[in-house]
């Protein structure tokens, strides 16, 4: 039976900046602690921000704005992170420049780098008055593919981030040139404030499943400031077939208004749900060879093709595969 993979975050200076129990960015002990604890309690990915350099702004010639690393400082959360544990290391941070990509995986290779799929659009405006945190990056194609290629290059896996159904077509494009191989990953992600919006819905989840391409293995982030409507949208991603990712960057409630008081309190909340569902956990070895296509994790969504009239289609929970079959 298929297990569940976990990956966890920590970094919720942009999207939950009121979060009291959240460290500060270049705090690299404690959030390699939070880190640990996280995997301890089940997580088996952990998605991190690296540290930004002390002049972390920099510009390019064509005048994106970059943030600039602390490769060092990336070195140490890894090292620490790993010390007597074995989670696979996902690097997750829109707006880097290809040049300091190539330096930190050649200081400590991760084994994901994250990258949208589609325009990058974040608007984090959840507490009323304060100014939104916004980040814009165009993502076209032709980026995509330098930075594929280089994880490509440098053995590294490359996690999708799809946030609606328009990454479908970069994915399928850069598939057919032999840049993305099978089996692939994929973040799918929901409730994402922004121009980038897929909403929390059983519906639009079930789209975004359904057009995904075969052989891609998936997990799915929520982010609605709804925090029970994101353990309805984690537990829809299970029934369908995905893994999950839960923590302080994407929801750091337990219940509205609780802040949990560590990552591992949110990982152990999506256990506890996945268990009652009748789901293990993997751990990170079965992770690793979920990755290299040693075990099949292709979530399973039926045929719906003979659907007349979508005003009738309110729970696809108990859906069963077409992706397979196609």
């Amino acid at each position: 039976m298929k297990k569940l993979i976990i990956t966890a975050t920590v970094d919720s200076t942009a999207s939950y900046p009121d979060n009291p129990y959240s460290p500060a960015k270049d705090d690299v002990k404690s959030i390699a602690d939070e880190y640990r604890r996280a995997v301890d309690a089940g997580a088996s990915v952990c998605h991190i921000h690296p540290v930004s350099a002390p002049d972390a702004e920099v510009f390019s010639t064509d005048g994106r704005r970059y943030t600039a690393l602390n490769i060092d400082a990336w070195r140490e959360m890894v090292d620490r992170i790993m010390e007597n544990r074995n989670p696979l290391i996902q690097c997750g941070l829109a707006n880097v420049q290809i040049s300091d990509r190539i330096k930190l995986i050649e200081a400590k290779k991760p084994d994901f780098m994250s990258f949208n799929f589609v325009a990058h659009d974040i608007r984090a405006d959840r507490i009323p008055g304060k100014k939104p945190t916004i980040i814009s990056m165009p993502n076209l194609l032709e980026q995509l593919r330098e930075s594929v290629e280089i994880c490509n290059r440098y053995g590294v896996y490359v996690d999708m981030e799809v946030f609606h159904t328009g990454a479908y077509y970069n994915i399928n494009k850069l598939y057919e040139e032999g840049a993305i191989k099978a089996p692939a990953w994929a973040s799918m992600m929901v409730s994402w404030p922004g121009g980038a919006h897929t909403p929390g819905t059983p519906l639009a989840m079930f789209n975004m499943v359904y057009h995904m391409p075969p052989w891609i293995n998936w997990t799915c982030s929520s982010m609605d400031y709804d925090a029970n409507k994101n353990w309805h949208i984690l537990t829809q991603a299970i029934l369908l077939g995905g893994n999950v990712r839960v923590g302080w960057e994407d929801n750091p409630f337990l219940e509205p208004g609780v802040y949990s008081k560590s990552v591992a309190e949110l990982v152990d909340k999506i256990v506890r749900i996945a268990r009652l569902l009748g789901i293990e956990i993997a751990n990170p070895d079965e992770a690793r060879k979920v990755m290299k296509g040693e075990i099949s994790d292709v979530s399973d969504v039926s045929d719906v093709s003979d659907v007349s009239d979508v005003s009738d289609v309110s729970d696809v929970s108990d859906v069963s595969d077409k992706r397979n079959k196609e």
